[in-house]
């Protein structure tokens, strides 16, 4: 009995004021997405068409009379409002309506907390949980020993919430400075990467896109991949060979969404600013979602604010063997088609990211003396060799190599009239 208690699912309510700042529908049906994402069941969902939510309780006095109705006529446990509830809306919904009563943040918030795994991602969590949290504060530490535990309450926990508000504040300023710290490992690392002229790659993209597969195909990396939003937190770097013989630098980043709080943007700058040192960013999007085109949109509205948009940007629809076959959607433009679960598209991608990336390698034939084996031996090993022959007067290669193995060898090379 008390295994089944400990695994029981919360049944939920989602509310939503619909004010026709976008669409109620779709954003209700992530809602419901992320709700299950946390562990919840969705149980019903509310919608009321309103110029603007009532200050004090969200909802409208029907309105709130009715949802009252519902929670116990389907024993609901928790309400979810599709938007960001203020401190004394959310105490007003409890006591009219008797449950837990949390906001889109709070939720997407609860999913980070279970979701990061390296120290850092635990760090940008915590930071932005407690910054969502102190303004909460007041009457906070009742409500969470009335109602107990559940969604919307993992991370920092009830006895960090229960605490006052000078030792969160003492906390948020060490956890800034720990972030700060780890922010200058990686940019030391960035400077390292440039220094010897290694290129980059970020992968940015609308969460469950699919990147995280993406990534597993390209280079084998191991990140968890699962059909669920938000499955992956923290960025992941693995190398990546081209085609023309490069190797790069392939970086995974945190999934975007819909109106994704300001506070979360700000907790995860750091992972996002991976897209803005990069040579070339991939658009990710999942092809057989019918909002594919806004979700492309959100990532580049990101983008735009990271000062990201005058970078080489490629398009990739994933998923695309759910949808083959479909009459061409019109937005498509220049977008990669792939699909990285079963590998098609894959040798498009990676020709279209050699093509997009600065032009710092070039194709040679050249014809190397026995006497410059070791010359030889490096444009074996740091070029992408695709004809080699041994001939009388030496060793015959053609390969592509980088800008300042090409300057070494330029004695060697045959003029391309001397080509058969």
């Amino acid at each position: 009995m008390m295994e089944q208690q400990q695994t029981k699912k919360e049944r939920a309510l989602l509310l939503l004021v619909d004010t026709g700042a976008f669409d109620a529908e779709v954003s209700m049906k992530e809602l419901a997405s992320l709700t299950e994402t946390a562990g919840g069941t969705v149980e019903a969902t509310l919608i009321q068409k309103r110029e603007a939510p009532e200050p004090g309780t969200y909802l409208g006095s029907g309105r709130l009379l009715e949802t009252r109705e519902l929670v116990e006529r389907l024993e609901i446990d928790l309400v979810i409002a599709d938007d960001g509830l203020s401190p004394s809306q959310v105490r007003h919904l409890e006591d009219a309506l008797g449950v837990r009563v949390i906001d889109r943040t709070a939720l997407i918030l609860d999913i980070f907390a279970g979701r990061a795994r390296t120290s850092e991602g635990k760090l940008q969590v915590e930071l932005a949980q407690i910054s969502y949290s102190l303004p909460r504060l007041t009457g906070r530490g009742k409500a969470l020993s009335r109602l107990g535990g559940g969604i919307g309450t993992r991370g920092p926990g009830e006895s960090q919430l229960e605490t006052d508000r000078r030792h969160l504040r003492r906390r948020m300023v060490s956890l800034r400075r720990e972030l700060d710290e780890m922010e200058k490992r990686r940019m030391l690392s960035r400077n390292r990467r440039k220094k010897v002229g290694v290129e980059t790659v970020a992968i940015v993209g609308y969460t469950n896109a699919g990147k995280s597969t993406l990534m597993n195909r390209l280079t084998d990396a191991g990140v968890l991949a699962q059909d669920k939003l938000f499955a992956t937190l923290d960025p992941t770097a693995r190398k990546l060979a081209l085609p023309d013989g490069r190797n790069v630098v392939l970086v995974d980043t945190v999934g975007l969404i819909r109106r994704l709080p300001h506070s979360l943007v700000e907790a995860f700058h750091s992972t996002l600013e991976e897209a803005v040192y990069a040579d070339v960013i991939l658009n990710v999007c999942d092809a057989s979602d019918p909002q594919c085109a806004e979700h492309l949109e959100v990532t580049r509205e990101v983008l735009r604010e990271l000062g990201c948009l005058e970078k080489p940007i490629l398009s990739v629809m994933n998923k695309w063997d759910l949808v083959e076959g479909s009459p061409i959607l019109p937005f498509l433009g220049d977008a990669v088609r792939i699909s990285a679960k079963d590998g098609r598209g894959i040798d498009e991608l990676l020709s279209r990211i050699a093509k997009a990336l600065p032009a710092t390698r070039r194709q040679v034939t050249v014809l190397l003396p026995y006497d410059q084996g070791a010359l030889a031996a490096r444009v074996r090993r740091e070029g992408a060799v695709s004809n080699e022959e041994f001939l009388p007067e030496g060793v015959r290669l053609t390969a592509i190599v980088d800008r300042l193995l090409a300057a070494e060898v330029q004695q060697y090379v045959i003029p391309s009239e001397e080509l058969v």
